[in-house]
């Protein structure tokens, strides 16, 4: 079959599927024709380490990947890469718009690169939306074209990531109300429908490769995968182990249509793509993976294929070591770094300077928190020192420095080593 790999920048889960009114239809309707994961969580929220563990199946420290690969950081072994997987099994390959998993995209080995692939991640006040678009109709071109063998496509979209397009006139932030844990305020409310607006144009350009699919006569031999690399580039979001850091969209379409206009609460992660795209090719997983094939959920032989998912953060733009363990109902966060949060970590935005301006540097980031996610769904209980909790508490920090020790997590010898280039 082929495969159709969507990911947006820093969207969360913030899409009209999910329930949020963000005018994405198109997303809509692909998961009204595919299957919604309500519980998906990438494996750091950070954009290269997250990007990277879903494309090589592992932990973002297996695969070597502890900052940003528009600084210099990346993987360990470009050939555990999806894409070089694929191209060994017979796939064609090609990327258009953006990849985050390597300092230049022909070190990853994709066949054809499309589109206009001219990017400098770190010149964000450009025209995303016209540069979106203009890769949209390259990658819905590529889909059109006569092909001797299955093709494997990487289309990568700059929206949503800050900064957002102008606002849409259509879209009166008078009559908004911003997410969690947003303040209600002007400010951010014009913020919110900034963001709104590049949603739209996101969704768009998903409409534009999912129209060439369905021209193509190709819906029926196309697996389809939507997805977002973390949460909204907000504080206590984005580069945060809180469910609004690690909480992501995640739609797939197979080619038989399984569990059609479903919405499953199993706990998933990023690094289970590849193991899925494995058994769903029919091609033997490699021993590196580390994750677990979606394809009996989506077969409906198991209602779940994992009791925890397993995140990290190492370096954004600072240095911050965290690692986090979360089940259904339980969240476990080890912060190995500072008390206190750190401001380049948290991409600029008027919602950082309100938070700024009133304090957000004084507030106290614990060494440890636990959560009670069914009582505490947001997350701002802090169990970690209840006694009621004490067992659960252990339970789970076994279970996170098992995770740690099985995948051989650097952080157990010490502080991650932090290369120059990556600052």
């Amino acid at each position: 079959m082929n495969i159709v790999y969507m990911h947006t920048h820093d969207t969360g889960q913030y899409i009209q599927p999910y329930g949020f009114p963000v005018p994405t239809p198109n997303l809509t309707r692909l998961a009204e024709d595919g299957v919604l994961f309500r519980h998906a969580y990438c494996a750091g929220p950070t954009c290269s380490p997250s990007r990277a563990a879903l494309l090589t199946g592992m932990a973002a420290h297996s695969a070597g990947m502890f900052g940003l690969a528009h600084l210099g950081a990346q993987l360990d072994d470009y050939d555990r890469h999806l894409v070089r997987f694929l191209s060994r099994n017979g796939y064609a390959t090609a990327l258009c718009g953006i990849q985050h998993e390597a300092p230049e995209a022909d070190m990853i080995g994709y066949d054809r690169i499309l589109g206009n692939p001219v990017f400098d991640m770190s010149v964000f006040d450009f025209d995303s939306v016209g540069w979106d678009l203009y890769n949209a109709r390259a990658a819905a071109a590529y889909i059109r074209e006569e092909k001797s063998k299955p093709f494997f496509l990487s289309f990568g979209l700059f929206n949503t990531h800050l900064n957002f397009p102008q606002a849409d006139s259509e879209i009166n932030p008078d009559y908004l109300m911003p997410p969690f844990p947003f303040y209600d305020n002007r400010a951010n409310r014009e913020q919110w429908a900034a963001y709104l607006t590049s949603a739209k144009a996101a969704d768009r350009c998903v409409g534009i490769v999912l129209e060439a699919l369905r021209e193509a006569n190709l819906e029926d031999e196309t697996l389809v995968i939507f997805t977002t690399d973390h949460g909204l580039p907000f504080p206590r979001m984005k580069c945060s182990l809180f469910d609004t850091g690690i909480g992501v969209s995640l739609i797939i379409r197979t080619p038989q249509k399984h569990r059609k206009g479903e919405a499953v609460d199993a706990l998933v992660s990023h690094i289970d793509l590849f193991p899925t795209i494995c058994e769903m090719t029919g091609l033997p997983g490699p021993d590196w993976l580390q994750g677990h094939s979606l394809l009996p959920i989506l077969e409906r032989r198991t209602d779940c294929v994992r009791q925890a998912v397993f995140a990290e953060i190492n370096h954004h733009v600072d240095y911050e070591p965290m690692r986090c363990v979360r089940s259904e109902r339980y969240k476990y966060i080890r912060n190995y770094g500072e008390t206190s949060y750190l401001t380049p970590n948290v991409d600029a935005s008027e919602y950082r300077s309100f938070l700024l301006k009133h304090g957000f540097l004084h507030v106290e980031k614990p060494q440890e928190m636990l959560f009670d996610l069914y009582l505490d769904p947001v997350e701002r209980v802090n169990l970690a020192d209840d006694d009621n909790y004490r067992d659960v508490k252990k339970q789970m920090e076994s279970e996170l420095d098992h995770w740690m020790q099985a995948t051989n997590d650097p952080l157990l010898s010490g502080p991650v080593p932090v290369r120059r280039a990556w600052s």
